[in-house]
């Protein structure tokens, strides 16, 4: 049986810039990574559906964007990751948290599909966006990160670790 890989985060190239005039100044998908957070179950995973609304969590899921349609929703976060390279190392640049819920058993679900757009946008920009979550969220997704790679963790801005980490 071959051993099933870990799902890794996207890690720009050493040039990710666009030369010439097509193209430019547009925003690279190519080092944003999805991280879903199961609330309930206190568990961060990659899942690189997410990044066309087909993760896991969003399949079979008709989405609304009326939060009372779906009253018995389990609560998930969809974490935009970008990482980038600074002269030390890569390290996590851009991270924001949009808000879903889903109830599979109605296979309905909540979520802002402009918000989740903008959050996208905001994390490959390179904005910190976390202090909305609930504080054990926020732990589990510190600690995922660290777990993930510590030096990443370490090279990432101050502004992260203290939005992520209350007393930091």
């Amino acid at each position: 049986m071959e051993e099933k890989k870990k799902p890794m985060f996207n890690i720009i190239k050493k040039e990710p810039k666009v030369h010439g005039t097509f193209g430019t100044g547009v925003l690279s998908l190519a080092n944003v990574s999805p991280v879903i957070i199961d609330v309930e179950a206190g568990e961060a995973f990659i899942d690189m559906g997410a990044m066309h609304a087909r993760s896991s969590v969003e399949k079979g899921i008709k989405f609304t964007p009326n939060r009372d349609e779906v009253p018995n929703g389990k609560p998930y976060w969809l974490v935009w990751v970008t990482v980038d390279q600074a002269e030390e190392g890569a390290y996590y640049a851009g991270v924001t948290a949009c808000e879903m819920t889903v109830d599979r058993e109605a296979r309905r679900g909540y979520k802002s599909l402009p918000e989740h757009v903008n959050r996208m946008d905001k994390s490959l920009k390179r904005h910190i966006i976390v202090d909305h979550m609930d504080e054990r969220s926020k732990e589990v997704l510190a600690s995922f990160l660290q777990q993930y790679n510590r030096d990443m963790w370490d090279r990432s801005s101050e502004e992260l670790k203290r939005q992520l980490q209350n007393h930091g």
